[in-house]
């Protein structure tokens, strides 16, 4: 088997995550955050909806991360984002974190609402 190594142009991937923080870039997040071409900061969860919404056009695809089980968000939540044009997949956040990395390496414009672990 022949592997290759993923190299991301202008991104920063997701390095790795643990109990409450993740890594990008070498730096730790605490807590949720939100995670994109442009950059990484904190996330104030399912009831944070503008800086979701100001992807709207910025980004195909918006992954949530919902911790460590894959848990519906709340229907209002995708309502907003789908009428404001967002593609949402909820997944549980290990596998929204290896799904925004894979489409991030194809220069996909991802980003990644997670909640940690």
């Amino acid at each position: 088997m022949q592997l290759n190594e993923i190299r991301y142009e202008d991104a920063t991937p997701i390095d790795g995550y643990g109990p409450g923080f993740f890594r990008i870039g070498g730096q730790v997040v605490q807590g949720a955050m939100l995670t994109q071409l442009t950059g990484t900061g904190t996330w104030g969860g399912f009831d944070d909806v503008e800086p979701l919404l100001a992807l709207a056009g910025e980004v195909d695809v918006l992954f949530i991360g919902t911790g460590a089980e894959i848990a519906h968000i709340p229907a209002k939540l995708r309502e907003t984002l789908e009428t404001a044009g967002l593609g949402v997949e909820v997944m549980n956040s290990p596998a929204a974190c290896r799904t925004y990395n894979i489409l991030l390496s194809e220069g996909r414009r991802v980003a990644a609402a997670l909640i940690p672990v």
